[in-house]
Protein backbone atom coordinates (compact mmCIF):
# COMPACT_ATOMS: atom_id res chain seq x y z
CA UNK A 1 0.00 0.00 0.00
CA UNK A 2 2.98 2.45 0.83
CA UNK A 3 4.35 1.89 -2.57
CA UNK A 4 0.81 2.75 -3.84
CA UNK A 5 0.93 6.25 -2.34
CA UNK A 6 4.68 6.79 -3.41
CA UNK A 7 4.04 6.27 -6.93
CA UNK A 8 0.55 8.56 -7.23
CA UNK A 9 2.79 11.34 -5.30
CA UNK A 10 5.92 10.67 -8.11
CA UNK A 11 3.17 10.64 -11.05
CA UNK A 12 0.65 13.78 -9.58
CA UNK A 13 4.36 16.21 -9.52
CA UNK A 14 5.32 14.85 -12.51
CA UNK A 15 2.35 15.99 -13.85
CA UNK A 16 2.63 19.27 -12.23
CA UNK A 17 5.95 19.99 -13.41
CA UNK A 18 5.29 18.61 -17.37
CA UNK A 19 1.67 20.56 -17.64
CA UNK A 20 3.73 24.20 -17.96
CA UNK A 21 5.87 22.70 -20.92
CA UNK A 22 3.41 20.15 -22.70
CA UNK A 23 -0.23 21.33 -21.66
CA UNK A 24 -0.24 24.76 -22.72
CA UNK A 25 0.68 23.94 -25.97
CA UNK A 26 -1.98 23.61 -28.65
CA UNK A 27 -2.89 20.63 -30.83
CA UNK A 28 -0.88 19.71 -34.23
CA UNK A 29 -3.67 20.33 -36.47
CA UNK A 30 -3.69 17.15 -38.72
CA UNK A 31 -2.46 17.63 -42.69
CA UNK A 32 -1.63 21.61 -41.69
CA UNK A 33 1.96 22.05 -43.11
CA UNK A 34 2.21 25.83 -43.63
CA UNK A 35 2.52 28.97 -41.05
CA UNK A 36 -0.33 29.74 -38.74
CA UNK A 37 -0.61 33.55 -36.71
CA UNK A 38 -2.27 35.00 -34.31
CA UNK A 39 -2.09 37.93 -32.04
CA UNK A 40 -0.94 37.14 -28.72
CA UNK A 41 0.62 39.36 -25.49
CA UNK A 42 3.63 37.97 -24.16
CA UNK A 43 3.71 35.69 -20.97
CA UNK A 44 7.35 34.99 -20.37
CA UNK A 45 10.39 33.62 -22.45
CA UNK A 46 12.54 30.99 -21.13
CA UNK A 47 15.85 31.39 -22.36
CA UNK A 48 17.22 28.19 -20.83
CA UNK A 49 14.71 26.10 -23.07
CA UNK A 50 14.29 28.59 -25.83
CA UNK A 51 10.76 28.40 -25.11
CA UNK A 52 7.99 31.73 -25.09
CA UNK A 53 5.05 31.67 -23.64
CA UNK A 54 2.16 33.84 -24.43
CA UNK A 55 -1.78 34.60 -24.45
CA UNK A 56 -3.58 34.67 -27.00
CA UNK A 57 -7.15 37.04 -26.99
CA UNK A 58 -9.42 34.57 -26.02
CA UNK A 59 -6.99 33.76 -22.37
CA UNK A 60 -5.57 31.44 -23.36
CA UNK A 61 -1.73 30.03 -22.75
CA UNK A 62 0.25 28.35 -25.31
CA UNK A 63 3.92 27.56 -24.89
CA UNK A 64 6.03 27.58 -28.30
CA UNK A 65 9.76 26.60 -29.33
CA UNK A 66 12.20 29.20 -30.86
CA UNK A 67 13.23 28.36 -33.75
CA UNK A 68 17.00 28.27 -34.70
CA UNK A 69 16.01 30.80 -37.36
CA UNK A 70 13.74 33.19 -35.16
CA UNK A 71 12.86 36.54 -37.04
CA UNK A 72 11.75 39.20 -34.68
CA UNK A 73 10.54 42.66 -36.20
CA UNK A 74 10.31 45.62 -34.16
CA UNK A 75 11.77 47.28 -31.18
CA UNK A 76 15.21 48.46 -30.85
CA UNK A 77 17.07 45.27 -29.44
CA UNK A 78 14.49 43.03 -30.22
CA UNK A 79 14.75 39.61 -28.70
CA UNK A 80 15.21 41.49 -25.41
CA UNK A 81 12.15 43.69 -25.86
CA UNK A 82 9.78 40.81 -25.60
CA UNK A 83 9.20 41.54 -21.93
CA UNK A 84 5.47 40.55 -20.36
CA UNK A 85 2.88 42.67 -21.66
CA UNK A 86 4.71 43.27 -25.66
CA UNK A 87 1.54 42.63 -27.92
CA UNK A 88 2.97 40.59 -30.86
CA UNK A 89 2.03 38.59 -33.57
CA UNK A 90 3.19 35.09 -33.81
CA UNK A 91 4.35 33.46 -36.80
CA UNK A 92 4.20 29.41 -35.62
CA UNK A 93 4.26 25.75 -37.93
CA UNK A 94 1.83 23.25 -36.64
CA UNK A 95 4.76 21.39 -34.62
CA UNK A 96 4.50 24.59 -32.40
CA UNK A 97 7.84 26.35 -33.16
CA UNK A 98 7.65 30.33 -34.05
CA UNK A 99 9.99 31.12 -37.09
CA UNK A 100 8.79 35.25 -36.85
CA UNK A 101 7.67 37.35 -34.07
CA UNK A 102 6.18 40.94 -35.07
CA UNK A 103 6.03 42.88 -32.30
CA UNK A 104 3.02 45.55 -32.48
CA UNK A 105 2.78 49.10 -30.93
CA UNK A 106 5.63 51.51 -30.08
CA UNK A 107 8.89 50.39 -32.58
CA UNK A 108 7.04 47.99 -33.96
CA UNK A 109 4.18 47.42 -36.37
CA UNK A 110 0.90 49.51 -37.06
CA UNK A 111 -2.44 48.86 -36.93
CA UNK A 112 -5.60 49.70 -39.18
CA UNK A 113 -8.41 47.69 -40.35
CA UNK A 114 -11.12 48.50 -43.33
CA UNK A 115 -13.11 46.49 -45.85
CA UNK A 116 -10.83 44.26 -47.85
CA UNK A 117 -11.10 45.44 -51.95
CA UNK A 118 -8.87 43.29 -53.21
CA UNK A 119 -6.34 40.17 -52.46
CA UNK A 120 -3.37 39.88 -54.89
CA UNK A 121 -1.16 37.02 -53.75
CA UNK A 122 0.94 36.97 -57.60
CA UNK A 123 1.57 40.51 -56.96
CA UNK A 124 1.89 40.45 -53.45
CA UNK A 125 -1.25 43.28 -52.38
CA UNK A 126 -3.96 43.80 -50.48
CA UNK A 127 -6.10 46.91 -50.79
CA UNK A 128 -8.61 48.15 -48.15
CA UNK A 129 -11.64 50.64 -48.00
CA UNK A 130 -11.28 52.40 -45.25
CA UNK A 131 -14.93 53.92 -43.82
CA UNK A 132 -13.69 57.57 -45.20
CA UNK A 133 -14.00 55.66 -48.30
CA UNK A 134 -10.23 56.34 -49.08
CA UNK A 135 -8.57 53.31 -50.28
CA UNK A 136 -4.76 52.15 -49.79
CA UNK A 137 -2.99 49.10 -51.67
CA UNK A 138 -0.60 47.40 -49.02
CA UNK A 139 2.39 45.46 -49.78
CA UNK A 140 2.27 41.96 -48.61
CA UNK A 141 5.19 40.26 -46.97
CA UNK A 142 5.96 36.83 -48.92
CA UNK A 143 4.67 34.90 -45.62
CA UNK A 144 1.38 37.11 -45.28
CA UNK A 145 1.14 36.82 -49.37
CA UNK A 146 1.16 32.78 -48.88
CA UNK A 147 -0.18 31.69 -45.36
CA UNK A 148 -2.62 34.93 -43.67
CA UNK A 149 -5.61 35.10 -44.61
CA UNK A 150 -6.10 32.02 -45.87
CA UNK A 151 -9.96 31.89 -44.17
CA UNK A 152 -11.00 34.77 -46.57
CA UNK A 153 -10.22 33.09 -49.93
CA UNK A 154 -13.91 32.24 -50.24
CA UNK A 155 -15.41 34.96 -49.22
CA UNK A 156 -16.23 37.82 -51.45
CA UNK A 157 -14.05 40.86 -51.70
CA UNK A 158 -15.89 44.19 -50.72
CA UNK A 159 -17.74 42.33 -47.50
CA UNK A 160 -14.76 41.51 -45.02
CA UNK A 161 -13.49 43.73 -42.92
CA UNK A 162 -9.82 42.67 -41.78
CA UNK A 163 -7.53 44.18 -39.28
CA UNK A 164 -4.10 45.13 -40.68
CA UNK A 165 -0.50 44.42 -38.77
CA UNK A 166 1.79 46.77 -41.16
CA UNK A 167 5.44 48.56 -40.97
CA UNK A 168 5.95 51.70 -43.46
CA UNK A 169 9.56 52.46 -45.61
CA UNK A 170 10.13 54.79 -48.28
CA UNK A 171 8.50 52.50 -50.18
CA UNK A 172 4.80 52.57 -48.68
CA UNK A 173 3.02 50.30 -46.03
CA UNK A 174 3.35 46.60 -45.72
CA UNK A 175 1.07 44.28 -44.46
CA UNK A 176 2.87 41.46 -42.08
CA UNK A 177 -0.27 39.55 -41.35
CA UNK A 178 -3.70 40.13 -41.42
CA UNK A 179 -6.98 38.62 -39.96
CA UNK A 180 -10.91 38.62 -40.35
CA UNK A 181 -12.57 41.28 -37.71
CA UNK A 182 -14.88 39.57 -35.42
Amino acid sequence: MRLSTITQLVGITALVFASDSYAQRPPAISGLTGTMATEATIKKEQKVGNKIVVATEDGAEHVYDEAKDLVVHGGKNPLSDLKPGTTVVIHYTADNTVHEIDRVGENGLSVTEGIVSKIDRGKKEITIRYDNGKTETLQLTDRAAVDAGQALKNIPEGSTRVVVYYSSNAKGKIAHYFKQKR
